[in-house]
């Protein structure tokens, strides 16, 4: 905790966005010169740009938004754990499932192992992005959960909305785009059986201030908020818990209908000739929204059609 600790003074004395000499730093911190080139080191191995420069210091590339990990917990009523760096916040959930309550979240500044869906490597680059699970127990079994993904980002939509993010869009079956590319992306996954309990672990990444070297490694349009209303990570992360909690109660009392209205006004797609593409065919057709069962409505030759599917994908045509 005191090497997490002298790392994040360090990113605070480098937040100004101006160059800081590790003669300041060291001084500052009271270590050698030396341990502040060790933890620099340390924070570009995970995933952050810095630029260094003889006779003037080091500088951050990309601003830096770390949580208040006492304004977060004071924030959230339900049980809230916090790490600097962690494998996967939805592992960890995972692992601690049947010590859990709904509503309770796991929330890290860096992921060593972060995954997207169908297996996809999720760049989780240290303090630059909001990395959060939060666990949620049903009832009624795994059936009850179709369409959970939808609910999650019509959270999310609400949530940036209120902190003044405008051009938020949703595309099935689980991002969130920001002006036409990638902002956020929303994986969950279950234990359990289909008529009994089932334990969800929704995990969600969003990406706040992307460095540039970490960018370039991702093979797909991609936005974040820096050229936007930048939100404060700590009562983002907050908003966040309490407006899936509110939602996956009304889901669980309402089903999906209670948010097909929701899905409809930011759905990107709605209205729009799309290629949805599938193991062994493409389908062409106009996106006409979502029914209560969370399937993509499809207009083609023959009508509308209903599709829903692990592996189907969304594309403009």
């Amino acid at each position: 905790m005191e090497q997490w600790q002298r790392k994040r003074d360090i990113l605070a004395m480098l937040s100004t966005q101006e160059f800081v000499s590790g003669e300041a730093l060291a001084e500052r911190l009271g270590i050698s010169r030396a341990a502040i080139s060790k933890h620099i080191d340390v924070l570009e191995t995970l995933g952050l740009s810095i630029y260094s420069v003889k006779g003037r210091g080091y500088k951050l590339a990309t601003p830096v938004s770390l949580i208040d990990e006492q304004r977060l917990k004071q924030g959230i009523e339900r049980r809230c754990f916090y790490f600097d760096d962690i494998p996967s916040t939805n592992a960890f959930m995972l692992s601690h499932s049947e010590e859990l309550e709904s509503g309770d979240v796991c929330i890290a500044e860096h992921q060593s192992a972060g995954r997207g869906r169908r297996g996809r490597r999720w760049v989780s680059p240290y303090g630059s992005h909001l990395y959060f699970s939060l666990f949620w127990r049903l009832t009624d079994g795994m059936s009850k959960a179709m369409g959970l993904s939808l609910v999650v980002g019509c959270s999310l939509a609400k949530v940036l909305d209120e902190l003044g993010v405008e051009g938020i869009g949703l595309k099935w079956p689980n991002d969130v785009y920001l002006d036409g590319r990638k902002l956020a992306g929303i994986l969950v996954e279950m234990k359990g059986q289909a008529d009994s309990n089932c334990e969800l672990i929704i995990g969600i990444g969003v990406n706040m201030a992307m460095p540039e070297a970490q960018g370039e490694t991702i093979d797909q349009p991609w936005a974040d908020l820096q050229a936007h209303s930048m939100p404060d990570k700590t009562e983002f992360a907050v908003l966040l818990q309490r407006q899936l909690q509110a939602d996956l109660s009304l889901f669980e009392r309402e089903g999906l209908g209670a948010f097909v209205e929701r899905w409809q006004v930011s759905d990107l797609f709605i209205g729009k000739p799309v290629n949805l593409m599938m193991a062994d065919r493409v389908e062409t057709g106009i996106c006409r929204g979502i029914d209560e069962q969370g399937a993509l409505l499809l207009e083609l030759a023959g009508g509308v059609k209903s599709f829903v599917g692990g592996e189907i994908s969304l594309r403009p045509a």
